[in-house]
């Protein structure tokens, strides 16, 4: 059997787009779509009088929306268990504080291996 041989210049599994670029996301209500539309005028680079008359609220609630859900990713914080043996391990051996040894440790999902590597890493 011969097997099929690509040319050199191809490379397995690259694509010349994203996946993303090519599907385009449905807004799921009214005012998502209008604030869709809005965005999506803005970007347009056509200086016809139709792209001039811009919902100018639908585009302040798309940009306050962006910033509320900017807001809430920054206040959502993973509960993160970490072990006092670990939390010990770090302040002995990096010659941390307790707390900066903890939130080391939060930050790498209570994996005092990562943690130490990436303090390692950092210093």
């Amino acid at each position: 059997m011969a097997e099929d041989r690509q040319p050199p210049a191809i490379v397995e599994g690259a694509t010349t787009g994203d996946v993303e670029d090519e599907v385009e996301q449905t807004a799921k209500s009214a005012e998502d779509r209008k604030a869709a539309a809005a965005m999506a005028a803005l970007d347009a680079r056509d200086e016809d009088a139709t792209n001039k008359n811009v919902d100018q609220e639908a585009v302040s609630k798309a940009m306050s929306q962006l910033k509320t859900d900017a807001n809430v990713k920054k206040d959502v914080k993973k509960a993160v268990k970490v072990d006092a043996a670990d939390v010990a391990l770090l302040v002995d051996q990096l010659e941390l504080t307790k707390p900066k040894a903890t939130e080391l440790l939060k930050q790498h999902d209570g994996n005092a291996v990562t943690a130490m590597r990436a303090y390692i890493a950092i210093h």
